[in-house]
């Protein structure tokens, strides 16, 4: 049985107006930045990933930042419930953690520190498509292209990246940063977008986290 606190957390996380209402964010990685981090990679069993950004995930948020996580341990993730998915999870969300995977255990870590805590609005088939839904509507690595910055190594102002996202979005996307172990530079790793309280609209974020990146970052292939 859901934990009754974990219930309560649940409801509220919806419902506007509440001085706890919930935002969500999308975080959405670019893979040549975690491959050439410390950490390494490897692909997944289906092969290498399209040059283009993945789905990290999709999280409730509260408006000061902070996140309910782990909100029903009996609904586990069902690979059966998103059999219909299951080839664009493979292409806009894989898993690139070491040892090489089917990405399974990646979606169903997601679903159950994160998704669980969604489910007033979205079910377990509803919150992987509501995520693949964003990004395609985003698309990114597009918006970035038409902006003249692309994954080519290049160095370009956090600024035009941040710029380029809000003018093709409309939205105030936050970034985070890595290292490249190479050559030390800080380069784009990931983009943070919200929805609102229904999981439906994008909005400008409530809070955004602190970063690591400095003015100028690099945007590495993949």
């Amino acid at each position: 049985m859901m934990n009754p606190k974990n219930s309560v957390l649940s409801k509220l996380l919806w419902l506007i107006g509440f001085a706890v209402v919930c935002t969500c964010q999308d975080f959405d990685f670019w893979p040549g930045s975690y491959c050439d981090s410390k950490q390494s990679c490897c692909y997944p069993k289906t092969g290498k990933p399209a040059s283009d950004f993945s789905i990290h995930g999709l999280w409730p948020n509260y408006n000061d930042g902070s996140y309910p996580s782990n909100c029903d341990p009996e609904n586990q993730f069902d690979p059966s419930k998103i059999s219909d998915l299951s080839r664009r999870m493979q292409t806009d969300w894989p898993s690139l953690a070491c040892p090489s995977s089917d990405s399974l255990s990646f979606w169903a870590h997601e679903w159950d520190k994160h998704g669980t805590c969604s489910q007033s609005v979205l079910g377990q088939h509803d919150y992987f498509a509501t995520a693949l839904n964003l990004k395609q509507q985003l698309n990114l690595l597009q918006i970035l292209g038409d902006a003249g910055i692309e994954p080519n190594g290049g160095v370009y102002s956090l600024s035009s990246i941040k710029d380029a996202i809000k003018g093709g979005s409309g939205y105030e996307a936050w970034i985070e940063c890595n290292m490249d172990i190479q050559s030390g530079n800080r380069q784009l790793y990931q983009v943070y977008m919200c929805l609102d309280a229904s999981a439906s609209n994008i909005i400008d974020c409530p809070v955004l986290p602190h970063g690591k990146c400095s003015s100028t970052i690099e945007f590495p292939p993949f």
